[in-house]
């Protein structure tokens, strides 16, 4: 086993942990207090190539591996996690869909702008009544004869969907039903300014502040017969693959902001006297740092795997799994003891742990929550 990243990882991971200690975590206070949408950041990471990092250069992307995409992430998350699920979403969600299943025509007209950082993209999948059960989709599109896909339904929880620079949405939609009786589900683009397409206010939230996070509706929306992404029927098989990469990156995520809990806990403790003398000397703090230490590389070290993994093109749904089940549990408990250190002061917004711990808590839920994430392992083990 080889655990040494190569000279190109080791240049994006540091170009990143750079951006992100000079430009992203001197403004995360700001955003979080503003939840205005970081353009200016955005812009900066698209001249970068950051934000198509895993894409070939003859789509606009960096032409970099997997592996270094999820350590860009852990790094620009580290600097505000806002950021981070910022080009995640874009990423993840709404360029690769492209990359492995549009047709070169699609990849020419939506790939390119997405992975140069002119436009952002997302992926409306979750809906009310389908979260964890995302086969539970209940958007409908029908073909009619005008050559028309007539889509009506709602999306929730959509990041990226109402930027400025938003380019569009992919959704899945029920077009009809499979011989087995299930449904049919399509995966269909839907550009932004379409008639009937409606993109709500966006939500108030605990943490992840400065992210675009809105609810979408399609009333009588309609798009070109064209506008189908893949093959018709593809798209329950389509979004698992994708939320497969997805979640490695998130684990990858998750790291960042755990890394962040543990800067910010050593700081302090090393800083903070009491009894003459400062509480990083103290065993019961020094356990505290320890443990978070511990857990967080090993959460680094299963996305690394998982990352790996997909690179070699072998089966890793469970090791996706496991990196985003244990990464984000270990986030959250290192923003937890992040805070106790800190005593009082760590409820208050002036410190970032407090942000830390806002927003730690949807790593859990976001991308299948850690109860799908175990039954997903529960069932690659044969149960």
């Amino acid at each position: 086993m080889d655990f040494t990243l190569n000279d190109e990882q080791i240049a994006i991971r540091d170009t990143c942990r750079e951006f992100a200690e000079q430009e992203i975590k001197p403004r995360a206070e700001e955003m979080d207090a503003t939840g205005q949408f970081p353009y200016e950041l955005v812009g900066k990471m698209g001249q970068l190539g950051l934000l198509g990092l895993p894409f070939p250069e003859e789509y606009g992307g960096a032409g970099a591996d997997f592996l270094s995409y999820c350590l860009a992430i852990e790094e620009i998350s580290r600097g505000d996690v806002s950021v981070g699920i910022t080009m995640e979403a874009h990423t993840s969600l709404g360029a690769t869909p492209f990359y492995l299943f549009g047709s070169e025509e699609q990849k020419q007209r939506y790939l390119l702008p997405l992975a140069t950082g002119e436009r952002l993209w997302a992926f409306g999948l979750t809906e009310a009544e389908a979260g964890s059960d995302s086969g539970g989709t209940r958007t409908r599109a029908v073909l009619k004869e005008d050559g028309q896909w007539h889509i009506n339904g709602s999306k929730v929880f959509i990041t990226n969907a109402g930027t400025n620079i938003t380019g569009g949405v992919t959704i899945t939609a029920v077009t009809g039903q499979r011989p087995d009786g299930r449904k049919e589900i399509t995966n269909l683009i839907v550009p932004k300014g379409t008639p009937g397409y409606v993109i709500g206010n966006p939500y108030k939230k605990m943490g992840w502040k400065a992210s675009d996070t809105r609810p979408l509706s399609f009333e009588e929306c309609m798009v070109p017969e064209g506008n189908i992404l893949g093959k018709r029927g593809d798209g329950f098989k389509q979004f698992m693959q994708i939320l497969d990469a997805g979640r490695v990156a998130i684990a990858a995520l998750s790291v960042g902001l755990a890394q962040a809990c543990l800067d910010e806990a050593l700081s302090y403790a090393r800083e903070r006297k009491q009894f003459g003398k400062s509480i990083s000397s103290y065993q019961a703090i020094q356990f505290k740092l320890a443990d978070m230490d511990m857990e967080i590389e090993l959460a680094r070290l299963m996305y690394y795997k998982a990352a790996w993994l997909h690179m070699q093109g072998k089966p890793y749904r469970r090791e996706a799994s496991m990196a985003k089940l244990f990464a984000s549990e270990t986030a959250k408990r290192a923003a937890d003891q992040a805070v106790q250190i800190h005593g009082g002061y760590g409820f208050m917004d002036e410190y970032p742990v407090s942000r830390y711990w806002r927003s730690v808590k949807i790593n859990e839920i976001g991308e299948g929550t850690s109860e799908v994430q175990r039954m997903l392992i529960a069932k690659e083990l044969g149960c």
